[in-house]
Formats: C-alpha cells, structure tokens, sequence
C-alpha cells in the first residue's frame, strides 16, 4: 500500500509446521466422524518501513470433515489441504503489500488465496473442487500470524490496534452495508465494535457430540482410560457445566428430539443452565427444525426455555441454498456457522432470514473481526465457536471471544473433551485456558503483545518446518 502509515508492515518469511494430533473420542460433524487432524501451525516473520522486524505465530486445526464434507476419501480432501498450505507458505513469503493486518488480510483473501484455490483446484484429477471454506481454514494460521507479528512489532497488544491511529483505512474501503438499513461504515473503525475492557474469564460451551455417551448406560467398553472423563454426567460435575451444545443428526427427527430432550434432563439434574443445537448443515426444510422446537415446547417447556439458540441447519453454500430462515427464527435466534464465511455471507444470512453469526478464528482473524463489525453494526448477535481447538489455535480462539461480547460471556471450547494431552506445553504456560473451572475458562495469563502466546515459555518440539523466505 503505497503512502501508508509507518506502522504498516509485510512479510519477508513464512514457515509451516504440520503437527499431527489423534482424538481420544470421536467427533462426529453431520455424517462424517473425526479421529485424527493435523494442526498448521505457522511462523511469519514481518518487517515495518523503516526495516524493523517481528515474528508472529498462528495455528488451525484443519478440520478436512467440517470444512470439506464430501464422498471423496479422508486422504484425499485432506493431502490436498496440507498441499494449499505449502502453497500459501510461498505467497505470504513473496507477498508485497505493506498494511495493517486487517488491509493485508482482505487483499491477500480477495487475490491471492482465490487464485491459489483455484489453480490447485485445476491441477486435481478428482472432480470435485476444494471449496472457499476449505480454503480460509487452511489460510488461517498464516493470517492470525500476521496480526501477532503486528502487534509483537509495536509491543502492544493487537486488539489494542484495531483503530484510526493504526489502520490507512476505516472500515467503508472494507465492507459495504446492507441496502435496506441506514447503516454506514465511513469513519468507523473495528475497536468501536470490540468489548472493552475483554472479559477474562468466559463460560465454556460443552460439545454433546452424536456419538458421545450420556451416562454410564451408554458406554459400550470400548472408551479410553485415560484419567479424563467419558460420558456427560462426569463432565458436568467434573467442569461444573452450565452450558452444553447438542450435535444433533439432521436426518432423524425422532432421534434428534429424543437426544435433546435426554440432555437437557441431564442438565437439570446435574445443575447446568444453557443448551444449544447444531444440525451441521444437514437440513434442506425448515419444517425439520420446526417440528423439533414445536414439539419439545409442547412436551418439555422448561427443556425449550434452555435452548438459547439453533446453529447451521441449512447447507453452507447459501446461493445454492437459500433457505428462508425466517420461520425457525420466529421460534428461536437461528446462527450462521459454516455458512459465515465472511462479511459478505453474513449480509447474505441476513436477507435470508438468519438473526446471528457464530465466529471462528479459522476463517482467519481478518475475516472474524470484519464479520464481528458488520454483524454488530446491523443489530445480529453474535457467537464464537470452536474448531476443537488446541494449542495456540485455542488461545487466538479465546481471545476473539473474549472481545466479541458474545452470549452470556461465553465461549465453545472442547480441545480438552477431545485431545486433552495435545495442549501439555501450552497448558503449562496457561492451565486455565485448557481446564474448565466452574464451568468457564480464564484468560489472566496473556502476555502483553500480539496475542499473547508467550510462545518462548512453551517448551513445545516441533517438527521440521517448510521455509520459506523473500529473495
């Protein structure tokens, strides 16, 4: 960006790191099941006007089954994914353009990640093509490091750089309005949009997978000992929960009614307050979701009460599947989860109907506060959901939350149901971070600048590295 602050940096060095992570339990996400994820963990290296240079750090799990469902093989959606992030370890190393993170973050997305997508897409013998979410996880890590390596540069926390005095731009040279509002953007700036001061401690949201036991009734002997609790009952009075999220089939009505009524005995039985229920893209009619909420209304009133809210029932292409919203929204708030995209599959939910969006760092941070201020700017509340999250992907994941003044201060976090022993590096920096005390998570052991990883305090190995560095 020519005539820019002397704030703005570029990238000179990228490196990738693949660290491969195994579930003790598996995750089920609509039809498919998750029992292992490699984690991309990345290294950028940055550089302001005057030559001063910084390291930042960012990390996605690539979640092949939530961002790519598909009929093609684990293997092939997922060697696919890991060649982009080689791919895009070359760009961001050979990327030009000096901006704030925000600015960068936008032009690289709306160039350079298209047109990698793309070509690697060309090149694929199979015929089905990476998609674009597919594409922003595996441009994630990349991105959250950009905004680290911002704000260790300038020694300051990066959320205390999302204003005027940092960004060449406000907000309208970045997201357009929706037509049938009198909403502007001009001489707006994303910290008018962030909770200030950030909460740091946030209630956890439990995941309820579908292949989760409830109680000890379910198991089938096949669960690990590993010290951890298995089946539901234990977790709410091991974490003292208040809040659990329902993973429900989409297909069965029946079973899906069934499960939520069954959990939310549970919850009222062992003292947890708040439910949710994500159908994972899995419903094409509305009268699906419909009939589930009209029937636990009239069969288990106090249950409904519980039910904050319904996520992603419709598939996430919403051209393809422009589902009014409308009539679940009348009963209750309905979120866009997968099909959040960015700002502008945001606008999109709302002409369809959608009443919030549920955020997530694997979009990239670029994408998640863009979409945070559009959200809020026209009136829809918003989430911020997990990716089961470990390691640094769950601090970056934390932090987002903490300032994007979400649902009763609370937060999705499950990395510790799934691959607890994952975390032991980082949790040795931050254990409340990676526990659930009284039900919520505690983010008082941040460092000061970036993100606050206090990377040189983790005592992590990590594999050897892709680098890649500008000539």
């Amino acid at each position: 960006m020519s005539g820019g602050k002397a704030t703005d940096i570029r990238v000179t060095r990228a490196e990738l790191y693949l660290l491969p992570v195994r579930t003790r339990m598996p995750i089920k996400f609509g039809p498919e099941v998750l029992t292992e994820v490699t984690c991309a963990r990345v290294r950028l290296t940055v550089e302001d006007r005057t030559g001063r240079t910084a390291v930042g750090w960012g990390e996605t799990p690539l979640s092949v089954q939530w961002a790519w469902p598909s009929s093609l093989t684990y293997g092939e959606r997922h060697d696919r994914m890991v060649e982009l992030c080689r791919r895009l370890t070359h760009a961001w190393a050979e990327f030009h353009s000096y901006g704030h993170p925000l600015e960068l973050g936008s032009e690289f997305i709306e160039s350079e990640l298209n047109d990698l997508a793309a070509s690697l897409n060309s090149e694929a013998t199979e015929q089905e093509s990476l998609p674009y979410l597919a594409a922003l996880v595996c441009s994630s890590p990349f991105d959250v490091a950009l905004h680290d390596a911002f704000g260790n540069l300038h020694q300051r926390d990066i959320y205390d750089l999302y204003g005027a005095e940092w960004l060449n731009r406000d907000l309208s040279a970045l997201l357009e309005p929706a037509v049938d509002t009198n909403v502007s953007f001009a001489g707006r700036y994303p910290d008018e949009f962030l909770q200030r001061p950030a909460k740091t401690r946030l209630k956890a949201w439990h995941l309820v997978a579908g292949l989760d036991p409830l109680t000890e009734s379910d198991l089938t002997g096949d669960e690990p000992d590993d010290g951890h609790p298995v089946v539901l009952t234990e977790w709410i009075k091991q974490d003292k929960l208040d809040c659990l999220k329902v993973k429900l089939r989409g297909s069965d009505q029946a079973w899906d009614l069934e499960r939520l009524i069954r959990v939310g005995q549970l919850a009222i039985e062992y003292g947890a307050t708040w439910l949710t229920a994500d159908l994972n893209c899995t419903v094409l009619d509305p009268d699906y979701v419909t009939g589930i909420l009209d029937q636990l209304c009239a069969r288990h009133p106090r249950i409904y009460g519980m039910l904050l809210y319904i996520e992603q029932p419709f598939p996430y292409d919403l051209d393809r599947h422009a589902i009014d919203a409308r009539s679940i929204a009348a009963r209750k708030p309905v979120y866009l989860d997968e099909s959040a995209h960015d700002w502008q599959h945001v606008r999109r939910g709302r002409e369809l109907g959608w009443s919030g969006v549920a955020l997530k760092t694997c979009k990239t941070q670029t994408g998640a506060i863009l979409s945070l201020c559009w959200a809020k700017a026209h009136g829809m509340p918003v989430m911020v959901q997990d990716l089961a999250n470990p390691m640094l992907a769950q601090i970056a994941h934390l932090r987002l939350a903490a300032h994007a003044g979400t649902l009763i201060g609370s937060v999705e976090t499950n990395s510790m149901q799934f691959y607890p022993d994952a975390s032991k590096p980082e949790a040795v920096v931050h254990p409340d971070m990676f526990r659930r005390l009284g039900g919520s998570v505690d983010l008082s052991t941040l460092g000061p600048t970036g993100m606050g990883y206090r990377v040189e305090e983790i005592a992590r190995d990590l594999p050897q590295a892709d680098v890649v560095a500008r000539k």
